[in-house]
């Protein structure tokens, strides 16, 4: 393993570890289709449509209904579980953030996601595993990485607490509701009053891979973003902010980091809910460089 606090694993680390038993490596795409075109062999995947969300209410999937899921795949509590997936790991970053919620332990991130190793022509199957059952024991959830929106609405002017918005800049300002394509919108357009524009694009490199701790730093303190206050990430659903989250939390070591999952999607939904448009001097600086690839 190599990389941040051995959360993060190289594309070769994982080609030289694909008959280790002790593993488990995951797909999770935006694009639920993409494992059937060809994926890591051994690899098994998740639908974050349908596996990790609640099928009727909006919420993250139950601890019983995790439990039955890794069962059935044959992830064990003792498996190293290694995440990746498309758009840079949006969804792999909610999957480590949903997992680690219900304490695995053992996690981590494929750095530069598929995007890089189809980049690298390693080896890819159709050919979906099979595993030996397990009987997968989840933990409550650590309600201590998770935002509410209560939570973010009594935070809005504290200085202890600091809100970044993940989206991109035309999100941010509410020119746009959604990224082009995807469905699920809001009733209006803006950000959270006080909340930072750092689009989570500005912390990977062309590859897909994170950039460095300094220049990651560098894209969060001057914003005010720092590690003595309580953090609070958002997007439009979640996953975006999943990736933020996975970058302040295990790559800089910010030690209190809540993913409001609930995002803009509840937010810009909500009667009464306020709203800013306008964008500060210092967070339009931040933010007007930020590429935004398809999907943003």
């Amino acid at each position: 393993m190599q990389g941040y606090a051995s959360v993060l694993v190289s594309t070769d680390w994982v080609q030289e570890h694909l008959n280790d038993p002790t593993i488990r490596i995951v797909e999770v795409d935006v694009d639920t289709t993409a494992y059937e075109t060809g994926h890591i062999p051994g690899a098994l995947a998740f639908n974050w449509q349908t596996q990790l969300q609640d099928p009727i209410r909006r919420d993250i999937v139950s601890k019983a209904d995790l439990e039955q899921l890794l069962s059935e795949l044959g992830i064990g509590n003792d498996h190293l579980i290694v995440l990746y997936g498309d758009h840079n790991n949006w969804f792999a970053a909610y999957a480590f953030w949903l997992l680690r919620m219900y304490g695995h332990e053992r996690l981590a991130l494929m750095d530069g996601g598929r995007k890089k190793w189809l980049a690298e022509g390693r080896p890819v199957t159709t050919e979906v595993p099979r595993y030996p059952r397990t009987e997968y024991r989840a933990k409550e959830p650590d309600l201590s990485l998770r935002a509410f929106y209560t939570q973010v609405r009594e935070s809005l002017g504290q200085p202890t607490v600091a809100l970044v918005d993940v989206r991109s800049p035309q999100e941010y300002t509410g020119e746009i509701l959604a990224p082009p394509g995807l469905m699920e919108t809001a009733q209006r357009g803006g950000h959270i009053p006080g909340a930072r524009n750092i689009p989570w694009a500005l912390t990977v490199r062309e590859d897909g891979t994170f950039k460095s701790p300094d220049e990651l730093r560098q894209l969060y303190e001057p914003q005010g973003i720092t590690p003595d206050k309580e953090v609070i990430v958002y997007c439009r659903i979640g996953e975006r902010s999943s990736h933020t989250w996975f970058v302040l939390k295990y790559l800089l070591g910010y030690p209190r980091v809540r993913n409001y999952d609930g995002s803009w999607t509840e937010w810009g939904n909500i009667v009464g809910a306020p709203i800013e448009r306008d964008v500060p001097t210092t967070a339009q600086e931040a933010s007007i460089s930020a590429p935004c690839p398809p999907g943003w």
